[in-house]
């Protein structure tokens, strides 16, 4: 082991021995081989990290373009596109390369998620084979930039409120594209300051005077390096961290683009200007075109767990070589790990990494099943955007904490710019509102669970979510939460007296689990409950829905949570016995412990925990941390982050 051993194991816990390849063998799975090939490129392309802190604006913009342009010529870029237009045809690969991609500069991951995600991704996925002939062979190689043009000053995540206008001109068969008010211009549009050539813009649809609502169009918005004719470009300057990315705004007086500009998979409009749609209703079929581009949040929310692996690699290694205070006897300061505080910092903030890995793995597995046609059908669909939505949630959010967390546990040193902990907490902050604000994406989560993926889920806006639950019978929510039962089960679990037993559950998975549940679905219909009385009250639905907008959120995150758990749980079961199954079975504990010990408050509140068990739960919890502490850096090492990228000579040696 690497690890300078300095505290036993705990009492009557076992050591495992962990096997560090075969470990990374199991959280790289099937994509091992494109997660070696992102690895590679990376060592190559090392030094962006140093220019990232050295070079101006411009000269970095330019530096990450042409990485970005390198990286696509091995392959590693193009692997969710279909092998006719120089792809790899493996949806799975791709998200996985995007993952690993993180583990470096995140300029670089930006700029290739905006050029091959976004821009790339809605081509694939709105446009027909007209707009993949003419166009998806030079965006995989990187000899066409593009950028994708939804986000707007005055609507981000309300998409369907959308000012750009897209007018047909039946007489002269185009697309006239205008940008109505200063609300409507296109804004932090990743690519659009100085390299896009091509972008793909969202616009309220208007043929025949009458609106059809938002569709998206390829517009040129440069032509030899200078904006297209009708077109302003403005760059919106320095940020608080990508600045290798080159975001810009976007104007549009009067543009015109020809009628076969339409991304036209989902509706199309002909020559004589008449709408047709294989979806007749408007809503359900935005929420469809909408659901095509699910892959980014499933990407950020990847790459955000892989960012906060950056930072407890660094940390956890900085914790077993910087001695600070005598500690024992023999008057030798510790190490810091050996702290039962550090501890506490890092080691449940380790065990949830790993769990959220887990938990990206099922959601990137259900993308690929639905983007290659495996299990391709609405309520798939549906599932795959709830889950995709609440697990980047949660995972960039813990990438922010992570990093903070890390960064204080390395003291001073976390401070300077080669430790990398200045450049992580720059870049993924705004993770929490890529993909949409991770408030709005919960809410999202929480519809589904309200509504149960009810058939009419597409056609249900907020107002019409509070009206649908309305007008069933609180039974009814109550059948489909089925918390009577899991009343009983948790109950059933519960050790007896005043301490807890570890052999009569403590780190029981089953135990963890019908606790998560319990609390989710007693969250669930308590929201459905409210939401029902203020309706019954002739409470106005926007007013009834804000008043209990916290409940929905606080539902929705339990909800993921579980889901999490469940994923975690579910891969311990699949190991074969050994050091290394052992091993996980600690962090899941720890992971599950920590989590019902971070909410105790509402298990207190509803009966779940006595206080002699809620602090049973810590010493668990502690006695947890000391037994994965000496194998702290075997865990953090199973991850397989080139050693170029962490840097911080002065803290992982």
């Amino acid at each position: 082991m690497a690890t300078e051993n300095t505290t036993p194991a705990a009492s009557g816990d076992e050591q495992p021995e962990v096997d560090v390849r075969a470990l990374t063998a199991v959280l790289d799975g099937e994509y091992a081989g494109i997660r070696d090939l992102v690895r590679s490129n990376l060592v190559t392309y090392a030094s962006v990290l140093e220019d990232a802190e050295e070079l101006g604006v411009d000269a970095f913009r330019e530096r990450v373009r042409d990485v970005v342009v390198e990286m696509a010529a091995t392959g590693q870029t193009g692997m969710g596109f279909p092998r006719e237009y120089g792809g790899g045809g493996d949806v799975g690969a791709s998200i996985a390369a995007f993952e690993t991609l993180a583990f470096g500069d995140l300029s670089v991951l930006v700029k290739v998620g905006v050029q091959f995600g976004l821009f790339g991704g809605a081509i694939l996925q709105l446009g027909t084979e007209r707009h993949h002939e003419t166009l998806l062979p030079d965006l995989v190689t990187g000899r066409l930039m593009g950028c994708f043009a939804m986000t707007e000053t005055g609507h981000g995540s309300d998409v369907q409120s959308l000012g750009t206008l897209a007018r047909y001109d039946a007489a002269s068969q185009e697309f006239v594209i205008t940008t109505g008010s200063e609300q409507a211009r296109k804004d932090y549009i990743g690519n659009a300051a100085r390299h896009a050539e091509q972008a793909v813009v969202f616009a309220q649809l208007e043929v025949g005077g009458k609106s059809e609502g938002v569709h998206a169009f390829v517009v040129p918005i440069r032509s030899g390096g200078e904006p297209a004719p009708g077109v302003r470009i403005e760059d919106d300057g320095r940020k608080m961290g990508l600045n290798g990315v080159d975001n810009g705004r976007l104007w549009f007086d009067g543009v015109r683009v020809p009628r076969e500009a339409l991304l036209n998979r989902f509706a199309d409009v002909s020559p004589e200007g008449v709408y047709t749609s294989p979806i007749d209703n408007p809503d359900r079929r935005f929420f469809t075109m909408l659901g095509t581009l699910v892959q980014g949040r499933v990407c950020i929310g990847g790459a955000g767990v892989n960012a906060a692996k950056v930072a407890l690699a660094i940390a956890t290694k900085y914790a077993v070589r910087r001695r600070q205070f005598a500690g024992g006897s023999d008057g030798r300061e510790q190490v810091l790990l050996d702290y039962g505080m550090h501890q506490r910092r890092l080691l449940p903030l380790l065990a949830r990494t790993y769990a959220l890995h887990f938990a990206q793995d099922v959601v990137r597995t259900r993308l690929h099943e639905v983007f290659s046609g495996t299990e391709d059908d609405a309520a798939a669909r549906r599932r795959l955007e709830s889950r995709a939505a609440g697990t980047k949630a949660l995972g960039t959010w813990h990438a922010t904490r992570v990093v903070q967390e890390c960064r204080e546990a390395c003291g001073g040193a976390g401070y300077l710019a080669v430790n990398r902990f200045a450049a992580l907490k720059a870049d993924t902050d705004v993770f929490t509102t890529f993909e949409g604000d991770n408030h709005v994406l919960l809410q999202l989560v929480a519809k589904g669970l309200l509504t149960h993926h009810a058939s009419e889920f597409e056609d249900l806006d907020q107002l019409g979510m509070v009206r649908h639950i309305a007008g069933l019978a609180f039974e009814t929510v109550l059948e489909k939460t089925a918390v009577h039962t899991l009343l009983e089960r948790v109950h059933d679990l519960l050790p007896g007296g005043d301490e807890w037993d570890r052999e009569a559950g403590l780190r029981d998975p089953e135990y963890h689990l019908a606790m998560l549940r319990h609390r989710e679905e007693h969250m669930l219909a308590g929201v459905a409950r409210r939401l029902k009385r203020g309706i019954d009250r002739k409470g106005d639905p926007g007013v009834v829905f804000s008043q209990v907008q916290d409940h929905v959120i606080a539902v929705a995150h339990a909800h993921v949570e579980r889901l999490v758990l469940e994923a975690f749980v579910d891969k311990v079961r699949t190991l074969p016995e050994g050091g290394n199954k052992v091993a996980l079975g600690l962090l899941r504990d720890l992971f599950a412990l920590s989590t019902i010990e971070a909410d105790r408050a509402w298990f207190l509140e509803h009966g779940r925990l006595s206080a002699q068990r809620s602090k049973a739960i810590s010493r668990e919890v502690n006695e947890l941390c000391r037994t994965i502490r000496p194998f702290a850096v075997d865990l953090v090492d199973a991850w397989g982050i080139p050693s170029e990228m962490l840097r911080a000579p002065d803290l992982v040696g």
